[in-house]
């Protein structure tokens, strides 16, 4: 069956979850996502305002799209942080290789195989890199279900994952079933957030949350949120890592990118008489450069306010 050969060489690259998703257009959750950014929760990632209308229809991505491929790559390190005083904490995604440039080489491999398995064979890929709702099509790939802190969860592997997706012009014999729910009465994400960022089941303030404030934002961190940064420099695991689907089922990624560990933690004197340009080689090929010297520093000054 081309399906199973496909998911064969995908787990072959490094893929631990795959799904099929039937080409449609995304109609309520296009206005769910209009709903959330009325009330502004995009806060500066003006980006999501953007390509409303290709979020919502692929086929302005990929004009004869018919399926979409939906893979998840394991990215959890089974290690904890050190404590001691002047070490601030990255989340986990970050203490390795950034991942983009890890799955964009495994996707132009399984591209490469798909374009051996099919005649006239046409694809656009990305890995958080473009206008697409990759949790939904996540979802509607039967990778797992998104949770209450809006991570997409699966029942095999936790929480601990990054997305890619396929558009297609292939179409397929069997799509994936969607997944239910399984965080049922559970609130253990909501409960733990520190600075109450998830306002609602499944919806989550940018403006309060800390991977963004720490990320993604531009500006000032605003002294509402002293005392409530727990030591996060770069990102934020809390919701993930009180997560009970992740408690039990989280395994050791096999992907060697994010097993080297480089950046788990930043010491404050790693940062000291740092230019520009010997932060960039320190964090060469780390998703640290996103937020930039400036950025990290601020990160350092606001947690030192907490201290």
């Amino acid at each position: 069956m081309i399906q199973q050969k496909i998911i064969k060489k995908a787990k072959e690259l490094g893929f631990d979850l795959v799904g099929f998703a039937k080409y449609e257009i995304l109609e309520k959750e296009t206005n769910n996502l209009e709903e959330w950014l009325g009330k502004e929760y995009q806060a500066g990632m003006s980006y999501m305002e953007r390509n409303i209308e290709k979020r919502k229809d692929v086929s302005h991505i990929l004009p004869n799209a018919k399926s979409i491929i939906s893979l998840a790559m394991n990215y959890y390190v089974d290690e904890t942080f050190n404590d001691t005083n002047g070490t601030e904490k990255v989340s986990r995604y970050a203490w390795g290789r950034d991942y983009h440039f890890t799955i964009w080489e495994k996707l132009d491999e399984v591209t490469k195989y798909l374009k051996d398995l099919f005649p006239n064979f046409e694809a656009k890929t990305y890995t958080d890199t473009g206008p697409v709702m990759d949790k939904v099509w996540a979802t509607k790939a039967g990778l797992g279900w998104q949770g209450k802190h809006s991570n997409i969860i699966s029942r095999e592997i936790g929480s601990w994952f990054f997305i890619a997706t396929i558009f297609t012009n292939q179409e397929f014999k069997n799509y994936s079933i969607v997944e239910q729910d399984f965080c049922g009465s559970c609130t253990a994400c909501i409960d733990a957030c520190p600075t109450d960022a998830i306002v609602e089941e499944y919806i989550v303030d940018a403006n309060k949350c800390i991977s963004y404030l720490t990320i993604e934002n531009k500006n000032e961190i605003s002294d509402e949120f002293i005392g409530k940064f727990d030591n996060w420099i770069f990102g934020c695991d809390i919701c993930q890592e009180v997560c009970p689907w992740n408690i039990k089922f989280s395994e050791q990624t096999k992907i060697s990118d994010f097993t080297q560990i480089k950046n788990k933690q930043i010491l404050l004197e790693d940062l000291k008489g740092l230019s520009n340009r010997t932060f960039k080689d320190k964090f060469n090929e780390s998703p640290v450069l996103r937020t930039k010297l400036k950025g990290l520093k601020r990160n350092l000054e606001f947690i030192a306010k907490s201290s």
